[in-house]
């Protein structure tokens, strides 16, 4: 499943992995520090309406929470383990788009969104704050997933506070960004791209949450025009 790895219970694990998240995201920092991608011009999809779940289905995980649309906002209650929804609506694009969407954890410590999505005819997801919170990265890439590949990374999330995501799908990149910093560039003609096992069950689109309340609005996605299609 979705599960990350726990950390050992031991009086050295803990602060050594606080010290690698503190070294890692600074050479994040470091390393994005570039002029982001513009958004995208072309037909705009809303995904969601914020007052309805309509075109979504809760997605049936088995142990899953409560799903509640509330001030504008799709909110995943903690499950046990997995909350989420899929998309039930018409057939959407499965290349040259983009999805952006706001995301807060509300509560809890593990991945407050997990975005499954198209890449043709595969399937791949964007998992945001997994392993005790901190975790990013796209799941699977080259049949690893989000804690142990080229695009695994680690963000500081705070509770109670939204984040802009936008993940970008053209014709040869795959590519996430967390407010202005781009957090993922991945190339899936070069790589194998899938997704674990129990997110077959969030195709063709999919949110979800682990252990953790999350909340999503502003849904949409964007048909992307030639000229955005050549931008990495």
């Amino acid at each position: 499943m979705l599960i990350p790895v726990r950390l050992l219970k031991t009086s050295s694990v803990p602060f050594c992995f606080a010290v690698a998240v503190f070294l890692v995201s600074s050479l994040h920092a470091e390393e994005k520090k570039e002029k982001p991608v513009d958004a995208p011009k072309g037909e705009v999809i809303e995904l969601f309406d914020g007052k309805s779940l309509k075109n979504w289905k809760v997605t049936d995980f088995g142990g899953e929470g409560t799903v509640l649309v509330k001030d504008g906002q799709l909110i995943l209650e903690p499950g046990d383990p997995i909350t989420g929804v899929h998309w039930v609506g018409k057939e959407l694009p499965k290349v040259n788009y983009e999805i952006s969407f706001d995301a807060q954890r509300v509560d809890g410590n593990d991945f407050f969104c997990a975005l499954t999505f198209p890449v043709k005819e595969k399937l791949c997801s964007l998992i945001l704050g997994g392993w005790g919170g901190s975790l990013i990265g796209l799941s699977n890439i080259n049949d690893f997933d989000a804690s142990e590949n080229e695009s695994t990374d680690y963000y500081s999330f705070d509770n109670e506070k939204w984040y802009k995501i936008r993940l970008r799908v053209d014709e040869k990149f795959i590519q996430a960004w967390i407010d202005e910093t781009r957090i993922a560039k991945i190339d899936h003609t070069e790589n194998r791209i899938s997704i674990r096992i129990e997110m077959e069950l969030s195709k063709p689109l999919g949110l979800a949450s682990f252990q953790t309340k999350g909340a999503i609005k502003n849904l949409k996605m964007t048909k992307l025009k030639a000229e955005a299609k050549k931008k990495e």
